[in-house]
Parts: C-alpha cells; structure tokens; sequence
C-alpha cells in the first residue's frame, strides 16, 4: 500500500487498506460480506474525492452525501479502476521508473479500489451512519505558520465558453530579501478556478504587462522568463519545506499568478485567488528552485535543442501535421559544467504540453565517468498527459538520497501528441474555436499551439 509524504537552463534556482467481510452491516442489495458506504467509502471520498466533488468547488457533481455518491457508484468504480481519478499524472510504465517515491501521492491502492468496485456492485449500500466518520469540512486550507498573503489589486469575473488565463502581477513589498519555506495557493471562487501557476518576476518587467488593475491575459505562460515558484491544482496541498531549505525572494520582485478559469458558458461569482507564504530564519542551507528547459525550435549550436522528427518537411522542425497520430518530438539539452560548481539535487520534476500532448518523458543520462556511473535514468513520465491536470511530482526521500544533477548530464524531453479528431482534448478545443478540423500545430502560446517543457525542481547547497 502506497503511504507517501504529493529553452535553456534558468538560475538554478489513504488510509489503510480496507478488509472486506468485517462487519455483518447489511443494506440495498448488499451481502453481509459487502464494504458499506458510511463504513468503507466515504472515509475514501473524503480522503481522496471530495476536494473537488464538494459543493462550491469545481467538479461538476458533489459526493458529500450517501444519496448523490449512490447514483453514481458504477462511475466510481469505473473511473477509479481505469485511474483517471483521482487525478494523477506520474506513473511508472514499462520504460520509466522514476527513482524514488512521490511525496502526496494521490493515488488509489488496488485494495481501495477494489472496494468501490464492491460496493458497486453489491448495489451501493448505505450500512450503518454510526460509522462514517466526522462529517467533511472542505476547509479553507492555507499554509501552517503563514507570515504574508498576497492578492490581486482587483476581483476577476469569468464568463464565456472558452478556458481564460489571466495573470496578476502581486507585489510583496518586502523590506529584505527574504526565503520562501512554505508556498500556497488559496482559489477564491473554486466553481472556475482550475489550476494557478505563480512566479517570480526579479526585474519587475511583467508591470509593463499588466493593465490599470493590475493583470492581464496570458495563455501558455506570463509572457516573460520566470521561475516557478508555486502551483495549484484541485486536491493540491500546500508545498512546504524543511526549514534549511527555502527558495529566494529578493526585494523589488514582483509574484506573477497565472490563474486558468473554466466559466464552462456562464458568468461567475468574482473571484480573488490568494498566495500565502512562510519564510525561513535566515538565509537557508539550501537554496529551492525551478528550472523550465525545452520548447528548442531548432537544433543548438552546441549539439541538442531541437532532434529531427518524423514529419520534417524544412529541415529540422517541430511540426505536428493536421491528423497525425503518435507523433513524437524530443528535445535535448546538456547541463552546462557551472551545475557542478555547487551540490545540485533534483527534488521532483514536471512536465508540460497543450492539448495535442499525449504523454511525455523526462530522462537524464549521466556523462561517462560522472559519479554515480553513466546511464539514463527516468525523472518523470506523464503517460496519458491531461492539459486539466497539472502539477509537480517530489520525490519522497531526504535530500541526501535525492538524484544528483552535474555538468555535463544530458536532459532529454520527449513530447507525444495526437493531432486527431480521436483525441478528445483536441476536438474540444477545436469546438471551442469553431474550427471544423484540425491544423498543423507548431510552438507556442495559443491554443492550438504546442509545448514541450520538463520542470525540474532542484536544491543547492549554499556556500
């Protein structure tokens, strides 16, 4: 049973398992063997569901009570069964092993799965309310020990059919150069906040962006080189660190919020998503960062960039033809020999495409006679990629275990996409821009653009 604790190169910067036929507890349908509601799947639900299936929040039905998760008890054991809830992107497959366990890891064990499979079919029964356990509270959250929360200047109101990311420039008006130790994002209107992506701004430029309130429009990214500093998505938790670990947050920089809002064709309640933050004492043994490489339109002078893909038609480019399926683009990039000038340690990775992505593989191939020994080892691997779920994987082991990164190691990001009608993310999208067939997809922000971006996240020993 699983029980965890969830370009170029920028500055480095659920309960136990469940035993079936324990109790006599009998209802609709069911056998005196069979798991109960109360007893056996709201502690599940809560655990692992009601986040996002709660009222207020943005999936589309609650499961708060027995009556609404029965109507829909063959869905649960269905969409639990094929994993694609709970929602999670980093699997283990057959060519990609990461090298250790992820931290808040949302996924189901076999045996709880098994039990929303038998509670299905025993018929959903309901068993004794004097065993469910405390009633849900979906919780405010927030960050333990916060010490400054920032907002936009103004609410935003999301209305229309399509998806809209709008990013807000926030300034934390600091009076030192201060550590990031504890991160959080807080949505305000959870009906259409999505996901929100914060990050640093160190030269101010995204002012020059922003309109009168303050934000402004930005589909794929906040329109300038950043670092990432913080992300959220439903069922995320806040990110927090040891206290020798903290990420800088110099005076004079502004937080950049990218907040994807789905208004799914209404106009919605205004909303103020909110970043909460804690701080280290003093400046940290290790200093946290995030380092986005990928999106090579070409070849590097150097060697790596862009590889030669199947659909070259001028050379080598990226290039997704209308209707191709399986299509494949990789990126390399060799780590520049300044990683090595201080103990650089990978803490998790992520990955990032559109809506054409498919799957997508992060490795890294140590230099012959590197410490360690040579060979390609799998960072990460989102093999049935969900432009809807995005996030950060962390690897669940103490920094001293953590993989090493040197100068010299070579990352390479390989990018599946499906630019068919038989991709459903695809065919929504071109719904949503009245377009009758797909198109030809190069790189970039818009919507049917492409992207082919790894995130790795990293810890430098401080000098």
């Amino acid at each position: 049973m699983r029980k965890s604790t969830s370009g170029v190169l920028t500055s480095l910067v659920f309960l136990p398992a469940l035993l079936l036929g324990c109790s006599g507890e009998e209802g609709p349908g069911s056998t005196a063997t069979s798991p109960t509601f109360h007893r056996d799947v709201e502690p599940l639900l809560q655990e692992h569901c009601m986040s996002c299936h709660s009222p207020g929040n943005i999936a589309p039905f609650s499961l708060t009570t027995y009556d609404a998760a029965r109507t829909v008890a063959n869905l649960l054991a269905a969409s639990t069964r094929d994993r694609t809830m709970p929602p999670w992107g980093a699997e283990e497959t057959d060519e990609c092993q990461p090298p250790h366990g992820w931290r808040d890891d949302l996924r189901l064990t076999e045996e709880e799965i098994a039990v929303f499979e038998a509670w299905a079919a025993a018929g959903g029964p309901e068993g004794d309310p004097a065993a469910a356990p405390p009633p849900f509270v979906a919780g405010a959250g927030g960050l333990a020990g916060v010490e400054l929360e920032v907002s936009p200047e103004a609410p935003f109101v999301a209305s229309g059919d399509a998806d809209q990311f709008r990013c807000f420039v926030m300034d934390p008006g600091l009076a030192e150069t201060r550590y990031i130790n504890g991160v959080h994002v807080l949505p305000g209107n959870r009906k259409v906040v999505h996901h929100a992506l914060v990050y640093l701004d160190k030269e101010g430029v995204a002012d020059e962006l922003a309109d009168e309130e303050g934000g402004y429009d930005c589909f794929g990214g906040p329109g300038f080189s950043g670092e990432l500093v913080a992300a959220w998505a439903p069922g995320a938790v806040p990110l927090e660190f040891a206290p020798n670990i903290g990420a800088e947050l110099p005076v004079g920089a502004r937080l950049v919020m990218q907040v994807h809002y789905h208004p799914a064709g209404a106009t919605a309640d205004p909303d103020t998503t909110r970043l909460q933050m804690r701080f280290t004492q003093g400046v940290p043994e290790y200093a946290m960062g995030v380092a986005l490489i990928g999106n090579f339109g070409s070849p590097l002078a150097e060697g790596g960039g862009l590889l030669p893909g199947p659909n070259d038609a001028n050379g080598v480019e990226f290039l997704i033809p209308a209707g191709a399926k399986d299509h494949v683009e990789t990126m390399q990039l060799r780590l520049p020999e300044s990683v090595s000038a201080s103990e650089t340690y990978l803490y998790g990775a992520g990955t990032h495409m559109h809506y054409v992505g498919t799957d997508m593989k992060v490795s890294l191939e140590h230099e012959q006679g590197a410490a360690g020994g040579a060979g390609e080892q799998c960072l990460v691997q989102t093999p049935r990629w969900d432009f809807s779920w995005q996030r950060a994987f962390y690897y669940d082991v103490p920094i001293a275990e953590l993989p090493r990164l040197r100068g010299g190691d070579l990352l390479t990001m390989r990018c599946t996409y499906d630019n068919s009608t038989g991709n459903p993310f695809l065919a929504k999208a071109l719904k949503e821009q009245h377009l009758p067939a797909p198109v030809d997809v190069r790189l970039g922000e818009s919507t049917l653009d492409e992207m082919c971006i790894a995130a790795l996240i990293y810890l430098t020993k401080n000098q």
